[in-house]
């Protein structure tokens, strides 16, 4: 069976890396892919039949994707990004009669709308911060008026996950208010604003496959919002991620399965919506017990690139089954041990960074998996063209070992001005430090 996968990132090299794993995938094609996905996929150390290659098209472009799965034969399309969602590729896609494993653009709301999802989740009783949503700025600011606690300001629509702004001061909020509405920094995406109690606590990433009535869940994940060290500077699409979460345990996963996955699962079914494919949801452990602080509707990045590596299933099999209604005979099983990944940034990500400088010592990886982000090569050389670059994973018997598979693995690499993190993973392993010494 030929899979296509539909993106560009380093979540997509990941779910390419998997799925040519299976015994029934003799070929995953990706559009349009990077300078990773060309590669002939290994599957501990022993060659695989699967293959990897990169078809050009656009992600935007829903019929031409469809002619692509048509042309090639495809039998299962897996869909990385948020924008085809939201656009209605899995509604084309099964008006072509061609399987494809993602949510519904009326499902996909959850993710493309936050004031949409927000709304759900105070019909259905979904634990979630207090919030308001709005279209102009007299109202939003009337709002901030009526409260006395700090809050996020987060622009409603899809906004390559930066449009969130986390406020210390009612004079940042005010200012987050008016840079979304007014002066749109988020495009379209800022037409309606939200507005939410700002929460305290640790995050925690849990990620569900979905086949419209039933709910499993992969191994939960913590990923690194902000670009510096001590989490300070902005917030990116994410700098480093490591699953599990050692402090947390079983008791807290499947409290989250049982308030916040399964309870949308359900609503969602019940507004003739069904939802087919990956619930994302992050959660924070607040002191009043655990809040949703939003749903996506597709794997996460770079959570993707932890929780993939340590699935010991057959991904095509469980995504055929979600398609098929029959995931609840289907088993979904991890691996032992531990995760984690690293992400190299061109410097001055998020804001300004130089693209094409040259990417060497790939090759002299061997502690760890490298999932491009933003590669090309040219004449058998790799080079960045965005800002996330790599995501260098690595797996262990726990934390600290994964950690430093992906951190040995890293320093092999060289671009110019490559930025990262030294830190991912530091609160888990300073609460295993505390643990240990009462």
């Amino acid at each position: 069976m030929k899979v296509l996968v539909i993106g560009s990132g380093g979540r997509e090299h990941a779910m390419a890396w998997k799925l040519a794993q299976s015994k029934n995938v003799s070929e995953v094609i990706v559009v349009p892919g990077n300078g990773g996905t060309e590669w002939e996929a290994r599957n501990d150390g022993q060659l695989s039949l699967a293959r990897s290659r990169n078809v050009a098209g656009d992600v935007k472009d829903i019929a031409g994707l469809v002619d692509i799965a048509q042309k090639e034969g495809v039998g299962l399309t897996a869909v990385g990004p948020e924008i085809p969602l939201a656009l209605g590729v899995v509604d084309a896609f099964q008006a072509a009669g061609l399987n494809i494993f993602g949510p519904t653009q009326a499902a996909a709301q959850l993710e493309s709308s936050k004031a949409y999802s927000k709304d759900f989740m105070a019909e259905i009783g979904i634990p979630t911060a207090e919030y308001g949503t709005f279209t102009n700025q007299a109202d939003a600011l009337a709002y901030l008026d009526s409260i006395d606690h700090l809050v996020v300001v987060k622009a409603s629509g899809l906004a390559a996950g930066k449009g969130v702004i986390v406020c210390d001061s009612d004079e940042d909020a005010r200012d987050a208010v008016a840079e979304i509405i007014d002066d749109k920094r988020f495009g379209a995406a800022g037409d309606q604003v939200v507005i939410e109690e700002r929460l305290t606590g640790p995050e925690l990433s849990l990620i569900a496959i979905c086949d419209g009535k039933t709910a499993k869940p992969l191994i939960h994940s913590r990923d690194h919002k902000r670009a510096y060290d001590g989490d300070r500077g902005p917030n990116t699409g994410g700098m480093g991620a490591y699953a599990p979460v050692p402090e947390i345990g079983p008791d807290v996963v499947a409290e989250v399965m049982e308030r916040v996955i399964q309870p949308t699962v359900d609503g969602m079914a019940n507004r003739g919506t069904p939802f087919v494919g990956v619930l994302y949801a992050g959660i924070m452990l607040t002191p009043h017990g655990i809040k949703t602080l939003e749903f996506n509707c597709r794997f996460g990045d770079p959570e993707t690139q932890v929780v993939l590596p340590m699935l010991k299933s057959d991904l095509a099999e469980i995504m055929l089954a979600a398609i098929n209604g029959q995931l609840e005979e289907t088993e979904v099983e991890n691996h032992e041990g531990t995760a984690a990944t690293v992400v190299m940034a061109s410097g001055g990500y998020p804001g300004h960074y130089v693209k094409g400088k040259r990417i060497s010592g790939l090759d002299l990886v061997t502690t760890a998996t490298v999932f491009h982000a933003s590669t090309k090569v040219n004449e058998n050389q790799f080079y960045t063209v965005g800002g996330r670059v790599l995501a260098v994973t690595g797996r262990g018997d726990d934390l600290q070992a994964a950690l430093d598979a992906a951190y040995h693995g890293l320093d092999q690499i060289m671009f110019e001005n490559a930025e990262y993190r030294t830190d991912i993973g530091a609160s888990s392993l300073k609460e295993a430090e505390l643990s240990l010494s009462f």
